[in-house]
């Protein structure tokens, strides 16, 4: 049978609408309830759903003052600090477009997202200033100062016009602009059930940066727009997280599966009040799952997604072991142009109507949505069964080519993963002579760990094309800032412990 499925239509976004206005509906029902609290220097910072909205629509009434209109593209260089989502939102609020970056970024960096995308202004902290931008400055303790104007009005209006910018690094490693609509916040209500779970009654945690949309979405505008709380504990230190955790009665907690490694390598009790933890932005290897619940008593629930789409494949917390599509999603699996079978590897593809996906990326002044016959194709690469289980096999450029096989390199590290001892696995190609290619596995493992099971593994559960030839210890993995593999820096790896 063809590897489509068909869960759409979601709920219709309203007809008159604006990301602000609904993010912070709850201020109107609960407006004492405490919407954020945010660590800054370990001291915990809160604040009412009263008190957010007075923030954000009274910055707004500032911006607007200073110039900032409809249809404007502002950038924002703000660190993880309450000033980034009242930011964000106070823009949204005028149907200015928020582009948020991350302060990590270098100044020659953020000078190619600038050309790019010609933002007409910057709100930033005084060090992340811009030097030669010759648009308007704010300094985000300026903005402050905005937020006890009398709060403006925000913006309602077709919820498929323009509504912030976000960016990407894209298959070329390259930034890339994606342009995304108000109507994406709401297209984010089809994870409440399909991944999350969530309540009003819950304390969403999250260990992510802001500038991220992981955490900008799960941490913030998804707990808002429902009415629960959310905290940002500021810390990836797995003592302070446990800490923050308990003090703050954490139902939810959300972060990479890196975060969710360092926890377990700590002795910890867990909080009373966690029911499950959500994993996105890389892979969680199994033994990291499986290892979670047996400490815990509580699931992790997995998601796969892109920035372009945000996430459209999760793992519930009653069928936390696979990835399912969500419901009011219509997923499908092409080889190329053509649909593939169930069980077989082709291109994850999101059915171009999807609410959530973009309105494209900004190239050249230009908004371009490359669509095939209706569907978005992703850079990535997975099988669809027809019990509805959806397994991740890799990026494009992941997949692996032994003798003229194509091998995802996934399927060998799940597998891996399972042996006894092993931490961590990243398998790749390497050059192990002038145009010779053989499948390297580069494992992290316990002290305890004997290779020689690894060896036996492979050879009793993978075909021997699948095979890893090599099977090399390393300190560890190379992984960014979030704590994704770094698929591409592994050969060199290799090279650097023979």
């Amino acid at each position: 049978m063809d590897a489509l499925i068909d869960l759409s239509p979601a709920a219709p976004c309203p007809q008159k609408f604006n990301l602000a206005a609904y993010v912070l509906s709850a201020a109107r029902k609960t407006p004492h309830k405490i919407a954020l609290t945010v660590y800054e220097a370990g001291i915990a910072r809160r604040y009412s759903y009263a008190q957010m909205a007075q923030a954000v629509f009274g910055a707004a009434t500032g911006l607007r003052q200073a110039g900032i209109c409809a249809g404007d593209r502002v950038m924002l260089r703000i660190g993880n600090t309450v000033d980034f989502p009242v930011c964000f939102l106070a823009l949204a609020a005028l149907d200015a477009i928020a582009m948020p970056c991350s302060i990590a970024l270098t100044d020659r960096e953020v000078k190619v997202l600038v050309g790019k995308t010609m933002p007409k202004a910057m709100i930033c902290e005084q060090e992340f200033g811009l030097p030669g931008f010759d648009g308007l400055i704010l300094d985000s303790q300026e903005v402050q100062k905005f937020q006890n104007l009398s709060p403006a009005r925000p913006i309602l209006g077709d919820p498929n016009r323009p509504g912030y910018i976000i960016f990407t690094s894209g298959t070329s490693g390259q930034p890339r602009a994606v342009l995304h609509a108000h109507r994406a916040v709401w297209a984010r209500r089809m994870m409440w059930d399909g991944w999350y779970n969530l309540t009003p009654d819950d304390v969403m945690m999250h260990a992510g940066a802001l500038n991220w949309t992981y955490t900008l979405g799960t941490g913030l505008m998804d707990p808002w727009a429902i009415g629960a709380s959310a905290v940002i504990p500021n810390t990836q230190d797995p003592a302070d997280l446990w800490r923050i955790m308990r003090a703050e009665e954490a139902s939810i907690f959300a972060a990479a599966p890196g975060i969710y490694r360092r926890l377990l390598q700590q002795h910890f009790k867990c909080p009373p009040s966690l029911r499950h933890g959500l994993s996105a932005g890389d892979v969680l290897p199994h033994s990291v799952r499986d290892s979670w619940q047996d400490r815990t008593q509580t699931p992790i629930c997995e998601a796969f997604g892109m920035t372009e789409c945000s996430t459209f494949l999760s793992a519930r917390p009653s069928a936390s072991a696979h990835l399912a599509v969500q419901p009011g999603r219509k997923i499908a699996i092409f080889d190329g142009d053509d649909l593939a079978r169930f069980g077989q590897v082709g291109t994850i593809s999101v059915d171009g109507q999807d609410p959530g996906l973009m309105l494209g990326y900004i190239e050249n002044a230009a908004i371009t949505l490359p669509l095939r016959n209706g569907w978005y194709h992703t850079a990535d690469q997975g099988q669809m069964y027809a019990d509805g289980r959806i397994d991740f096999a890799g990026r494009s450029g992941d997949i692996l080519n032994a003798g003229g096989y194509r091998v995802a390199p996934r399927e060998i590290e799940h597998l891996l993963e399972a042996c006894p001892g092993v931490i961590e696995v990243g398998v790749t190609e390497v050059e192990v002579r002038r145009d010779v290619f053989v499948i390297a596995a580069l494992v992290v493992v316990a002290p305890q760990c004997d290779l020689t099971e690894i060896d036996a593994l492979v050879a009793r559960d993978l075909a021997r094309y699948k095979q890893p030839r090599i099977v090399k210890q390393v300190p560890a993995l190379p992984r960014n800032v979030n704590g994704k593999l770094i698929r591409a820096a592994l050969p060199q790896l290799w090279k650097s412990q023979l």
